[in-house]
């Protein structure tokens, strides 16, 4: 417990610290560490091998891997958060009251955040830029299985931090590999943190949401629904969901229901359903889907409603209506994306204003779920919270707000 207070004690330091370092030096570290990045290529990936060969998770290992394109990646992003102007600071609204007394409202960092996140290293450089560009320190607990890659990320942002002569500990890294680490950051720093996000899997998060006594952002799963409707192009349709679930299978964006209205089965199903198989994906249908193919598609259960493959499955059910497609999705969604494939506008409606995913979307794929495709740089993660923020946390999402209240000796009578 020493060693998490004394990361404590440091963060908080650091916070103090950074509010008085000017945003044009924030802006300086990014640019840096973006180029620090280039000249230690090699570097990270000889420590990310080190992380891929001893991987015990097999499957872990797309989401681990670190080469040359997703060092550019990483880059890319780091780029795109240094050109954001400032987030802290900022005047949301300014009024008058009719006794004379103005009142603004205006940003402020949240302070000290605490990421727990397993096997994607490019967590550790998104997140260690999004809390600095906004006025956070940050505290990271990556996943054992990406110790070394995340120890030289850190390692070489706090070595920028340090040549700009801003405190270090604006980015600490837990070296400690002890699973003990997480209950105790959970329960016990609540002193020195004001904001957990976990980023992994369901197992994961559930403990957080659980177990932390401090705000939590996140999500538990991302079981995203797409809808197809007796009007929705077809090629579209197709192109649409191949993408969303084939893609990348392991991302919480990947599409892992897909509803049809029964209006649209044989003009629309058996061609989507073909194309997923043709693109190497296993289909569960249930019984209604599964007549187009003579009974031949694995039949599905209520469990794979309730299931987050992350693999190459989509469960695929019939529905009666758009009606039907909304009812299915708040019983068994979470919140997190869910899309519409038609061409009729009210029907786009219905379904954007019915569903409470944080994230809706009409004829776009599932997969554009991503703070960088939402022109956010970058993303600290994917929140599903019915409270703010909700969907994307990038730099104006970890920001919060004061009043200000000024007047000319004012009293209440």
């Amino acid at each position: 417990m020493d060693y998490l207070k004394t990361i404590g004690i440091n963060a908080k330091k650091a916070f103090e610290d950074l509010r008085a370092v000017k945003h044009k030096k924030i802006k300086k570290v990014l640019e840096n560490y973006n180029q620090s990045l280039l000249k230690n290529t090699n570097k990270i990936i000889r420590e990310n091998l080190k992380d891929v060969k001893s991987v015990k998770r097999k499957h872990l290992v797309d989401r681990l891997i670190l080469n040359k394109k997703r060092i550019e990646g990483i880059r890319h992003s780091i780029n795109e958060i240094a050109k954001f102007q400032n987030p802290v600071g900022r005047i949301l609204e300014t009024w008058r009251r009719p006794n004379n007394l103005t009142i603004k409202k205006v940003t402020i960092p949240i302070g000290v955040i605490g990421v727990i996140y397993e096997s994607r290293p490019n967590v550790t450089a998104d997140v260690a830029a999004l809390c600095l560009k906004s006025g956070n320190c940050s505290i990271l607990r990556g996943g054992s299985e990406a110790f070394n890659s995340n120890r030289l990320l850190a390692n070489l942002f706090r070595d920028n931090l340090r040549k700009n002569n801003i405190n270090q500990n604006c980015v600490q890294f837990i070296e400690n590999k002890n699973r003990r680490i997480v209950n105790q950051l959970l329960s016990k720093m609540s002193a020195y943190i004001d904001v957990i996000v976990p980023r992994g899997g369901k197992g994961l998060v559930a403990k957080v949401q659980k177990f932390s006594n401090v705000h939590v952002i996140g999500h538990l799963e991302g079981l995203c629904h797409i809808y197809v409707d007796k009007s929705a192009n077809i090629k579209m349709a197709k192109n649409l969901i191949v993408n969303a679930k084939m893609r990348r299978t392991s991302i919480c964006g990947a599409v892992e229901t897909l509803l049809i209205e029964e209006k649209a089965l044989s003009s629309h199903g058996k061609e989507i359903i073909n194309a997923l198989l043709n693109s190497g994906c296993e289909v569960r249908a249930d019984r209604k889907v599964n007549k187009l193919f003579r009974g031949k598609l694995k039949k599905t259960v209520e469990k794979d409603w309730k299931t987050e493959y992350l693999d190459a499955i989509i469960s695929i059910k019939s529905v009666k209506n758009i009606n039907g497609a909304i009812e299915h999705i708040l019983k068994y969604g979470t919140m997190h994306t869910d899309s519409i494939i038609t061409s009729n506008k009210k029907s786009a409606e219905i379904f954007l204003n019915g569903v409470n995913s944080s994230i809706a979307m009409h004829n776009v794929s599932t997969q554009f779920a991503d703070g960088g495709e939402f022109g956010f740089g970058g993303e600290i993660g994917i929140s599903t919270n019915k409270l703010p923020p909700r969907g994307p946390v990038g730099i104006n999402q970890l920001t919060s707000y004061k009043y200000l209240v000024s007047g000319k000796g004012i009293i209440r009578p």
